[in-house]
């Protein structure tokens, strides 16, 4: 068993599941359509590899200490995240169904311009996405962050090692699942650094951030006008589906979640080296 420390590695994915999963249905500027469900895709057997396509694989910079096939079971998930979280959040929170596909795709997702609904892992927060008048500007309603709040407060109080234990667990149906999506000899842990980087890297705005509905083709009117909500500013607009999502949640938020990433990035980095 590794010590706590070297399990920190898998408290950010959890992370961005449990505090940006749950709010990027806020984030998404189409209202296009739900996408249908997600059937489990069967196990893929990859080939052995010879030493020449070996040679030419990527590195993998981030390495994590994990069973090399699954100790747990697709129909074992919510038994095990019920340990971390409770059942009755769990139930209520999470989308079960083909669960590592779903939280390897939002993690991904998360480093794009637009982060698809149909692999969500959790469920939205409660409420709608609103904006206030400031004279002649619509701008994002600080009424916003208090519906994040909880979820940042439940990621604060949960027990990091039993989180990074459980992740450890899971690892090998993340892995799966990630080269199942279409990333064959590519390494989720690696991804799931890269997207960090770039969510640390996202502006803390104090000041009321402008906002705009586009312009709709067609006579028909939107039924969540609020999901298509822009920033003005086309720097703002022009960030990944997680950094904007990230400024929605208002800077205080937004600070204590980057706090966390941002101790967890460190202690990957150290890890890194000395393997």
């Amino acid at each position: 068993m590794r010590t706590p420390s070297k399990w920190i590695v898998a408290v950010v994915v959890l992370l961005l599941a449990g505090v940006v999963g749950l709010v990027l249905r806020e984030s998404r500027l189409k209202n296009a359509p739900p996408a249908p469900p997600v059937a489990a895709a069967p196990p893929v057997t990859a080939p052995a590899a010879s030493p020449a396509s070996a040679a030419s694989e990527p590195a993998i910079h981030y390495p994590i200490e994990a069973a090399s096939a699954p100790t747990v079971g697709p129909t074992d998930v919510e038994q095990v995240l019920a340990e971390v979280f409770g059942a009755k959040a769990v139930r209520s929170m999470f989308q079960l169904q083909d669960f590592p596909r779903r939280f390897v795709a939002t993690v991904d997702n998360l480093g794009r311009a637009q982060a698809p609904s149909g692999l969500w892992p959790l469920n939205p927060v409660a409420g709608r996405f609103t904006v206030e008048s400031r004279g002649d500007v619509q701008a994002l309603s600080a009424d916003n962050a208090q519906r994040y709040t909880p979820y940042v407060l439940l990621l604060e109080n949960v027990d990091m090692s039993v989180l990074a234990a459980t992740y450890i667990r899971l690892y090998p149906l993340f892995q799966q699942a990630y080269e199942e999506l279409g990333y064959p000899g590519r390494y989720f842990n690696d991804r799931l650094v890269q997207v960090i980087d770039q969510l640390l890297a996202t502006p803390i705005r104090e000041t009321p951030l402008a906002m705009h509905l586009p312009t709709v083709a067609g006579t028909e009117k939107p039924q969540r006008p609020w999901v298509l909500y822009e920033f003005d500013d086309p720097a703002l607009q022009s960030l990944s589906a997680g950094q904007r999502l990230l400024l929605r949640m208002g800077p205080v938020n937004e600070r204590r979640v980057k706090a966390r990433l941002a101790e967890f990035r460190r202690l990957v980095a150290v890890e890194a080296a000395r393997r």
